[in-house]
């Protein structure tokens, strides 16, 4: 990009023109050569963070805007710093608003369920989790619930609980929520069967080995219901904000793809759907999903056959599978 300072300096902000050549069309000269930490998009921001003691933070801000006199679009781009954005003080802050109707799924063996006003519930048999907000055939956030009785019984047996919340961070947006507070669980008078120094540990043991994973502690059932809603909304509305093609373009030079959202239960179900022939065998899914657990993929083409899907023929080495829609 063409910029006319190398750091945005009392403004806070540089606009910036995008480069449309290949390269410039002049000689240049290389400034500075800086390794990057860590980059990711927020919305329609693209924040980055340099390896270097000061002037390390800044994000590029990219918009498309219509025109006032013309039909058309037109693009703005701007580089902001840490400081620019402390002291500019911009009235909106916050990146995720959306006005699309929810699709949540509830889990089918879920007793007594949260409630998600205006929003589109079903119930299903998900592969994990007790709540999810689904897009298309996809689940693009997770949340597994537990009561206070709930979560202490899980301390005996950690062992399967580990195992349980690693298959719930396969997905990219997902949360462990808990309808008390911490303080509870450090609480003498309502600890029955462990002491207080017990659960203290066993909660940062889950802290420790799931660094992917939101662990809420929420206080209540209402403010459960509450969080998992804005939780789901918000990762809705990100979903939605298409990024900038160059943020794209970046992103993926860059190794990162952030728009992931895990889970191979329905990323095998989208493959048979939309990639897999009329007629396909198991053995084409174990040549597609070579590390997927036959259990799962039997279990997909189990679940896609109670829908209607897919139908069974023939049997043993013969047999085979056909969509029935085209």
């Amino acid at each position: 990009m063409r910029v006319q300072e190398k750091w945005p300096g009392q403004k806070g902000h540089v606009f910036c023109v995008r480069e449309e050549d290949d390269g410039l069309r002049w000689t240049t000269e290389e400034v500075e050569r800086v390794p990057v930490i860590s980059m990711n998009r927020y919305g329609k921001r693209l924040a980055v963070i340099l390896d270097r003691p000061r002037n390390k933070r800044c994000d590029f801000l990219f918009l498309t805007k219509q025109y006032k006199t013309r039909e058309g679009e037109y693009e703005q781009i701007f580089w902001r710093t840490e400081r620019g954005l402390k002291e500019r003080k911009p009235r909106v802050k916050l990146s995720t608003y959306t006005k699309s109707e929810l699709s949540i799924v509830i889990d089918s063996a879920e007793r007594y369920p949260w409630r998600f006003p205006s929003s589109e519930v079903t119930r299903e048999q998900l592969p994990v989790g007790d709540y999810a907000l689904k897009e298309g055939n996809r689940l693009v956030a997770v949340v597994e619930r537990k009561t206070m009785d709930n979560f202490l019984a899980e301390f005996g047996r950690m062992p399967v609980f580990h195992q349980q919340l690693s298959e719930l961070e396969a997905y990219r947006h997902t949360a462990l929520v808990i309808e008390a507070n911490y303080s509870d669980f450090l609480n003498p008078h309502k600890m029955k069967y462990y002491p207080p120094a017990f659960t203290a540990k066993a909660i940062a043991e889950l802290h420790a080995f799931h660094p992917n994973l939101s662990i809420v502690f929420a206080g209540n059932r209402k403010l459960a219901q509450e969080w998992t809603l804005q939780f789901f909304t918000s990762t809705m509305a990100h979903q939605e904000d298409i990024p900038h093609h160059k943020v794209s373009e970046v992103m993926t030079r860059y190794g990162k793809t952030p728009e992931t959202t895990g889970g191979s239960y329905y990323e095998i179900r989208e493959s048979i759907e939309n990639e897999f022939p009329q007629e396909f065998t198991i053995a084409m899914l174990r040549e597609s999903f070579p590390d997927i657990p036959e259990a799962t993929l039997r279990r997909v083409l189990r679940d896609m056959k109670k829908e209607g899907i897919i139908e069974p023929h023939g049997k043993g080495k013969n047999s085979y599978w056909t969509k029935t829609l085209e």
